[in-house]
């Protein structure tokens, strides 16, 4: 008997009665907490430290975002092929040495953009391994009853982490600089490797019998979003939403320092009262999704995203417009996390247990690919017309994602599919009426 066997009954009443669920919990969030303290620390290394210019941050963030756009296909089979905890504590273990590298360097007297750049792809082809099997082993460790309800807490949590790392970031790199307040980081991808390695459950991912399959398999994972209309709107939504934060988040963090002044610590401050919104937001989700719709809730957090970038856009320097700033990057993250939420829990409703790590590939293979695009599309307007006209592009991106999403059937979505839909049998979802029920045909993934 697994795991997952033994705690089958109290997981129907708690998710935290759950061990698995608990030991995933505590891992990831550990890694989150760790990520946000390098959120935190890293502009600030290359900024104030290395005196990084703008193409060149945006070049440190190109290159971390590349190895998901490239990798994230072949990291999903792999993960559909073989146990996705193994594949969790390699790429924490890499990551984990690679981010030792920069307090080391620095303590050396040797650290260049140049290393930070080689840590950036390292790091990120790492992530995506740990990522791709991290987010579909939920659906194998939990019922799929409990998917949204997991996916609510886990977003919650995280959001709480990442609070926490960024308040723990700021602190660290106030009293140890930025370069050694990585070591952070560092101790949190050891802690979600040793509970990763701890979680015993049945995975159902068969050892493939030729290793030459990898393609096919790559290839079946892409027919499989593309035939279902609800993960194919989903995808397309995701990647429009991530070119535009994308160039967002690559100025963001020079024109808070730079332009803005605003210090180490109130920056870190600032990312962590956001992370709050986020918390808050995925966990009302469910909540929300009942109350309005999944759809209409979605749609609705779509159409605030674009708003919440005016007060950025309007800034000057002083402690009024970092409140400001603080309070709209709450609600913007908010939003993000009650969508998110929803969205996800929906595409591994509908999706089929031997196709989850792929399907989740392919929308990170394509969101993760229109990153990069927008790093390069950030340096280039942020050195030819300045940061903050190229924010406001990035402000005008964000209304991108909700036009997709206002002209699919998809923003008529009244009710969570049901858990065992699949996915087969909904390629072309049409509205329910009005105070009815919808079944799985009428489910849908944004």
């Amino acid at each position: 008997m697994t795991e997952r066997d033994r705690s089958a009954g109290a997981a129907a009443t708690s998710l935290w009665r759950h061990r698995g669920f608990r030991r995933y919990l505590a891992g990831q969030s550990a890694s989150v907490a760790g990520s946000s303290i390098t959120s935190a620390a890293l502009p600030v290394l290359a900024v104030l430290r290395l005196d990084a210019t703008t193409g060149q941050v945006a070049w440190l963030a190109f290159l971390g975002q590349l190895p998901p756009a490239l990798l994230a296909l072949h990291a999903g089979a792999l993960a559909d092929r073989y146990p996705k905890r193994r594949q969790m504590v390699t790429g924490d273990l890499v990551s984990a040495a690679a981010l030792a590298s920069v307090p080391l360097a620095g303590a050396l007297g040797s650290l260049t953009l140049a290393h930070l750049m080689v840590v950036a792809v390292v790091r990120g082809a790492a992530g995506v391994l740990h990522d791709a099997a991290a987010i579909s082993l939920l659906p194998q460790l939990v019922d799929r009853s409990l998917i949204q309800r997991g996916n609510s807490r886990t977003g919650a949590l995280f959001a709480v982490a990442a609070t926490a790392g960024s308040t723990i970031g700021a602190a660290l790199t106030a009293l140890l600089g930025p370069a050694r307040a990585l070591l952070g980081d560092v101790a949190s991808y050891l802690v979600s490797a040793c509970c990763t390695a701890r979680i015993h459950t049945r995975e159902t991912a068969p050892a493939p019998a030729r290793k030459e399959r990898m393609r096919t398999e790559i290839a079946e994972g892409l027919r499989y979003v593309r035939a279902d209309h609800r993960l194919s709107v989903l995808t397309r939504v995701n990647a429009a939403t991530s070119l535009a934060l994308a160039l967002l988040n690559t100025l963001w963090a020079v024109y808070l320092l730079r332009d803005l002044e605003v210090g180490s610590t109130v920056f870190g401050v600032v990312l962590g009262v956001g992370a709050l919104g986020a918390a808050a937001g995925a966990w009302a989700a469910p909540a929300l999704a009942r109350r309005y719709g999944p759809g209409p809730m979605m749609l609705g957090a779509l159409a605030l995203a674009p708003l919440t970038q005016l007060p950025l856009l309007l800034a000057s320097p002083g402690p009024a417009w970092q409140v400001t700033i603080g309070a709209a990057l709450f609600l913007q993250l908010a939003c993000a996390g009650a969508a998110s939420t929803t969205q996800r829990s929906i595409r591994q409703l509908v999706t089929e247990s031997g196709m989850q790590a792929r399907m989740q590939a392919v929308s990170t293979c394509l969101t993760s690919g229109a990153r990069p695009a927008g790093t390069l599309l950030a340096g280039g307007l942020g050195t030819w017309v300045g940061v903050r006209p190229a924010l406001a592009v990035g402000a005008v991106l964000l209304v991108v994602p909700f036009l997709v999403l206002a002209r699919s059937p998809l923003r008529h979505l009244r009710h969570m599919p049901e858990p065992d839909a699949p996915a087969d049998s909904a390629r072309h979802p049409q509205p329910a009426p009005s105070g009815r029920r919808q079944g799985s045909m009428n489910g849908g993934a944004v």
